[in-house]
């Protein structure tokens, strides 16, 4: 792996006072039980769009990337309540992903990671469902169908015969690789997790810069493996740092030690926590690109809610000897306490989402200042990891 600079953490002090107790976090679970009780009924047999609109989740079928976050979010609320309305709904939307990978319907993206972890791989920890482990394993392997052996990566996007297309990797991915470790438990088939960890290798050498920023985006040559060039979908630049992309790297390497006991990519994690952690504004949630800043930026909670529950989960796996241990957990607090205090929809009684003043897309004028599904969903699992002794999803 190449050197990668650290820049520690510049508030450590700060961080390491910040505490949080379980009455707060039972208020701040109950308002996102309230929120999915809300439209519990009406997603029972839809699934909401990626974004609110005017702050209301609009309904649809099950397509994009997005659909599980409300499938996750509800095996959460099973979990935290034990209320079997929860896990009937979640049941309902597992088969509905049974079914979209049997017929390969909006498949072709690196997101079934995503997709069947938080549906299928969730229902299978938690219920024991064969056909959910099924359904799951099926999608693993239409996940390796994107993957390009040559270059050891696994195509984000599209058409995998696209010229344009070919060979384009991106920092969210490393939170699709779990699917992947999970299939070679369960089989025993080792290739799984040897593609996720040649993946996670090229995403380590070339999406990571020096400085502990990430690209968004990497392309590679697919018929001789050569790197080429990084860009950017989300971001403001080719070479700035998108807050989401970040927050995406700092969640997915963690998974990745979970699985491989390999102490790199937890270090990796670290720094690229702490580039995060030293551009965030006074109140912990950043501007939706890490380069700017300023009066009109429209903030992203959900890259907050997603580098919480990525701290958590490193700060899990560091050594009580850790100097840098008690400040990750700080931290995450200090970012929960944010979103729960300033950025939840409690005084949008209209609002259907949880988290507000989340970004989809600047760049797109998608989903700007609304309410999204994964940040919803990464905020409810950021509480659960503090208030349970949780065993993830991933």
């Amino acid at each position: 792996m190449k050197q990668v600079y650290d820049e520690g953490i510049k508030e450590r002090a700060r961080y390491t006072q910040s505490e949080i107790d379980t009455g707060y976090i039972d208020q701040a679970i109950a308002y996102v039980i309230k929120q999915i009780d809300r439209k519990l009924e009406a997603f029972t047999e839809v699934f909401p769009g990626p974004t609110t609109e005017n702050l209301v989740y609009m309904p649809g079928p099950n397509v994009g990337w997005t659909t599980s976050f409300w499938t996750g979010m509800l095996w959460l609320a099973y979990e935290v309540t034990g209320d079997a309305k929860y896990r009937a709904c979640a049941e309902i939307h597992v088969n509905s992903f049974i079914e979209r990978i049997q017929q390969r319907s909006d498949i072709e993206t690196h997101d079934l990671g995503f997709l069947y972890t938080l549906s299928c791989v969730a229902a299978y920890r938690l219920t024991g469902s064969d056909a959910a482990k099924q359904g799951a394993l099926e999608a693993a392997d239409r996940l390796m169908d994107r993957y390009w052996e040559q270059a050891g990566i696994i195509q984000a996007w599209g058409n995998l015969q696209d010229p344009k297309q070919q060979g384009r990797i991106i920092i969210d991915c490393t939170n699709n690789l779990p699917l992947l470790y999970w299939a070679s438990e369960v089989t025993g088939d080792p290739r799984y997790a040897e593609a996720a960890v040649k993946h996670v290798e090229q995403t380590a050498r070339h999406i990571v810069r020096e400085d502990a920023s990430t690209y968004h985006t990497f392309y590679f040559d697919v018929a001789t493996g050569q790197p080429r060039f990084g860009r950017t979908s989300g971001g403001y630049s080719d070479e700035s740092c998108w807050a989401r992309g970040q927050a995406w790297g700092i969640a997915g390497l963690p998974l990745t030690y979970s699985y491989q006991h390999d102490e790199q990519y937890l270090h990796l994690s670290k720094k690229l926590a702490n580039y995060f952690l030293n551009r965030l504004p006074v109140d912990r949630v950043p501007y939706w690109d890490l380069s700017l800043n300023g009066a009109g930026v429209p903030r992203d909670s959900s890259a907050a809610a997603i580098a919480a529950t990525g701290i958590l989960e490193m700060s899990r796996h560091l050594p009580l000897s850790d100097p840098d241990k008690r400040a990750y957990e700080g931290a995450a607090i200090a970012i929960v306490r944010s979103l729960t205090d300033s950025y939840t929809a409690a005084q949008e009684p209209s609002c259907t989402g949880v988290l507000l003043h989340a970004v989809y897309s600047v760049p797109q004028n998608m989903g700007v200042d609304e309410c999204n599904l994964w940040g919803d969903y990464y905020y409810f699992e950021a509480l659960v990891r503090l208030r349970h002794d949780w065993c993830m999803y991933w």
